[in-house]
Order: C-alpha cells, then structure tokens, then sequence
C-alpha cells in the first residue's frame, strides 16, 4: 500500500524564510511521524522563494534580443529577458511557446521561470541553482529529527513532448536513489529486461502532485510505501546525456 499524506499549513515562504524549520513544523502540526522509506516531496516554489531564487521584474531591462522574441511570442519582454538569462540555448520557440534547456541541464518551458504563486504580482521564480543541494539541506534536517532513513525531492511540473497534459518531476534529489535499474532482471515470462530503469522518483513526485495541486495551498507531502532504495540521490541523473539523446 502507498499512501501520500499532505503537509498542511506552511506560510507563504519569503526570501531568507527557514525552510528546514518550517517543514519540520508542519510535519509536527500534521502529527506525521517520518517512518524509514518514507519519502518528502517538496514543491520547487518554495524552495526557490526560500534560497531568493526570484527577480523583481521592476529591475529588469529587456535587450533587443528579448524585445524580439517577445513580439514573437507576445511575452512580457521583461519576462524573456529572465528567461534568456537562465538559458544555455533555445530549443525550440514556435507559437507563443519558449522551450529552452538551463544551465544544469533542463529542458523546459520558459527555463522554468514562473509567475504564478510569486512573492508578488512584479516578481517571478526562478528554478533552484542547486536543486541537489536543497534537497541535501532538507534531507539533513528532516532526518535529524526523525532518526529514520528517508528520502526527499524537490519537484517541478514540466511539460512533456508527444504527450498533453503536465506533470510533476523531481528535480533535486537525497536519501534514494532517483533510478530503479531493472535490468538484468527478468518478467513474468522469464524474458532478461535489457533496458527497463524506472525513472523512480519521477514517480514519487507524480504520486505526490496529487495533493499539491497549484491552487491547493499545500507544498509538500509524504509519500510512504514507495519501492525506494537508500542512496545518495542526485536528481542530475535524469539529464540525458546528449550523446545518448536521439532528438538533439
């Protein structure tokens, strides 16, 4: 059985805000008692407004670069100057879309720059510059308090091509291992799987989406029961490498 269980009652998270602290509280609010196995999923936009991952757009002046695309795009120019700035290249950028890939590796809609749930109606989020990092720093508080073996990630909602629809997606990750490699093993028939690696706590994060939904107030959750296996993490393991990319 997997169970998810919502973390209720975190504050609107400012710049410099403890985060650490405050999940510890409200797990403790919540009375939920972190078990070994159990996984924290937490929300990208609190993380990143905690570490000061945002840019007052009041602050920005748009170059002629960002102008163009944003008459092609029909974007805020001050909005795609941001997202150029957290850009190694663009993708692709076709009817009012901006898919680019950011400096760790992601590939996504806007370089993961975001407005909605934003400290304030000038300001946007930006993706965490470490997310690996910040799932580190959560998972060494949270598992000092609990004494258990646990895991964390950081989720995201990206976007997914051929497919409609958004989904979450872990983007920082401690405690598990974020891939369950399969291979070597064999299925119901007695076939050798050659290729199968579950894309495990992309999972997780799904699972846990499902009650941090955007307008639900709630962002994080624990999810417990999930087949996790202790490690070091490393949410960059999902960057595909491009050698190995048949659609670069």
């Amino acid at each position: 059985m997997i169970t998810i269980l919502p973390v209720p009652g975190l504050p609107n998270i400012r710049p410099g805000d403890d985060l650490p602290a405050l999940l510890v509280a409200g797990l403790a609010g919540a009375d939920i008692r972190l078990q070994t196995g159990d996984v924290v999923a937490v929300c990208q936009k609190v993380v990143s407004k905690a570490e000061g991952a945002i840019v007052d757009l009041r602050d920005v002046i748009p170059s002629a670069f960002a102008h163009h695309i944003a008459e092609r795009t029909e974007k805020d120019p001050r909005i795609v100057e941001v997202v150029l700035r957290e850009s190694t290249r663009i993708v692709r950028m076709d009817r009012g879309h901006l898919i680019c890939e950011t400096g760790p590796g992601w590939i996504c809609a806007n370089a993961g720059v975001d407005a909605s749930n934003s400290v304030d109606a000038d300001t946007v989020v930006l993706l965490p510059r470490q997310a690996d990092r910040s799932a580190g720093v959560l998972h060494m508080a949270l598992a000092r308090t609990c004494h258990a073996s646990i895991g964390v990630i950081i989720t995201d909602t990206f976007g997914r091509p051929w497919r409609e629809g958004l989904t979450e997606v872990a983007l920082g990750v401690a405690g598990i291992e974020p891939l369950l490699d399969f291979r070597g093993r064999r299925d119901l028939g007695g076939r050798e799987l050659l290729h199968t690696t579950i894309a495990i706590a992309d999972e997780i994060a799904c699972a846990a989406g499902l009650v941090m939904l955007k307008d639900s107030g709630i962002a994080a959750a624990v999810v417990r029961g999930a087949p996790v296996v202790p490690g070091a993490g490393g949410g960059h393991r999902f960057i595909r490498p491009a050698e190995f990319d048949l659609f670069r």
